[in-house]
């Protein structure tokens, strides 16, 4: 079922990929262009998330870049799919940013040595709390604590 679900998170990234390709230039200015670069945004921080794991995030930045990759490299007889206009930079350079900042972002969040350090934080806050607990009880503790109790 993981595996299912990584091969959908790929595939949902190419379908942005494809369709955008063709449909960035619909609507107002670059508009769909736009609309269409926060989708693989949004594809990636969720499937990050839904997963727990950075590679649900990457895998969807993959199947956009591959796809867009080759839809957008120039044919044998010159033709392109996405023209040189606001729309057609606004698809291909940003979503390339914001697939990579996705993958970043699942990287950042869900990595080990993230999840490690997160995990230290919380554990060290939690121990610094039984300390300041202790100090309290037995009457050794620091001025914010005699204040709580000279209250």
């Amino acid at each position: 079922m993981t595996v299912a679900a990584y091969v959908a998170l790929f595939l949902l990234g190419a379908a942005i990929g494809l369709l955008g390709t063709f449909w960035y230039g619909q609507g107002p200015g670059p508009l769909a262009a736009i609309l269409f670069d926060v989708a693989i945004l949004a594809a990636c921080v969720l499937g990050s998330a839904g997963m727990r794991s950075a590679l649900g995030g990457v895998l969807a930045a993959a199947g956009w870049l591959a796809v867009t990759l080759v839809l957008n490299s120039s044919s044998a007889g010159g033709s392109i799919l996405v023209t040189d206009t606001s729309a057609g930079k606004w698809f291909l350079f940003g979503g390339a940013v914001c697939a990579a900042a996705g993958g970043v972002y699942a990287f950042a969040v869900w990595s080990r040595p993230s999840r490690e350090h997160r995990a230290g934080l919380s554990s060290s806050r939690l121990s610094e709390r039984g300390r300041s607990e202790d100090r309290s009880r037995d009457g050794s503790g620091s001025a914010r604590a005699s204040r709580r109790t000279g209250r």
